[in-house]
């Protein structure tokens, strides 16, 4: 009996081996690819209609379908030829250069800033230990729930004051300080055993040399986190800078889209979509080479589910 059941499992065994062997559909994993490849779709249709846009004429551009069916969606959809001269003429048509400078310092800037002040109150709260440091963090907490709209009267009246009207100093100082971003450097921080300061202390080190030498070479994926959400609203920021500037020598990317929206016919779509690829272009780039550690950042500092 034993020698039968032997002989049979060779047989299969031979068999997988001179063939291909049996694969079972695991049902769960299709369905769950089928929703991430929809959600995917989802995501990516707006920049794939922007790129398709952009290198349409302007009245192919402005064009609706005639009909409902699936025909008549995919002729307004395909544009008709490529015209990468549009990429040209947006280009030209506001000094787009000056915006990209400008943006850059401010992106710059506004995140350099934030990552400094977030670094030290982040550092405060979550290894110093002193009196009333919960409500503090707290009542910092609690500035994310106001809307950034209701702080920009009395940050423009105070600016103005100031003298930084018209200038990077006033497109900058106000945001150098980001709630959320003190909040992620803390949850890391707070990872980040005691012992390790016990140690250096014994040896000599004090605080802001631990501060700078230990926590933040390890908090790496966290400052890049903090760091790219600074920089990617700071980039992507209209009405403050449309607020205190004045001059286009001081404009910035965003307004420069809004020459578009005034047009000899209307909104030119085929130039503002033009216009909004080579403006998002720095930040997927930006993102293509950090997403790894912002990955990381986002699920060692206690944010995920």
């Amino acid at each position: 009996m034993q020698a039968t059941q032997t002989v049979d499992q060779a047989g299969i065994q031979a068999a997988e081996y001179n063939g291909k062997p049996r694969r079972r559909i695991h049902w769960g994993n299709v369905l769950t690819h089928i929703i991430l490849s929809l959600g995917v779709l989802v995501v990516a249709l707006p920049f794939i209609w922007m790129i398709v846009t952009s290198l349409k004429t302007y009245g192919d551009s402005a064009a609706f379908p005639a009909g409902k069916s699936l025909g008549d969606l995919f002729s307004v959809f395909i544009p008709k030829g490529l015209h990468f001269e549009n990429y040209a003429d947006a280009w030209n048509a506001a000094p787009f250069g000056t915006y990209f400078v400008n943006t850059s310092i401010v992106a710059v800037g506004t995140t350099t800033g934030v990552l400094i002040t977030s670094v030290f109150a982040a550092y405060a709260f979550a290894k110093i230990d002193f009196k009333g440091s919960a409500v503090l963090f707290m009542l910092v907490l609690s500035t994310m729930m106001i809307p950034h709209e209701a702080t920009y009267i009395p940050n423009f009246v105070i600016a103005k004051n100031l003298g930084w009207y018209n200038t990077y100093t006033g497109l900058i100082v106000p945001w150098i300080a980001s709630p959320f971003s003190i909040f992620l450097l803390r949850q890391f921080f707070r990872a980040i055993p005691n012992e390790m300061y016990e140690a250096a202390q014994l040896d000599g080190c004090s605080r802001f040399r631990f501060l700078w030498q230990f926590m933040v070479p390890l908090s790496k994926p966290a400052l890049i986190t903090a760091g790219l959400n600074s920089f990617i609203a700071s980039w992507n920021s209209l009405l403050w800078p449309l607020i205190i500037t004045q001059t286009d020598n001081m404009s910035v990317l965003q307004r420069g889209l809004s020459e578009f929206l005034n047009g000899e016919h209307g909104i030119e779509f085929n130039l503002l979509m033009a216009a909004s690829a080579f403006t998002v272009l720095p930040i997927v780039v930006l993102y293509f080479f950090a997403q790894k550690q912002f990955i990381a950042g986002i699920a060692t500092s206690g944010l995920k589910g």
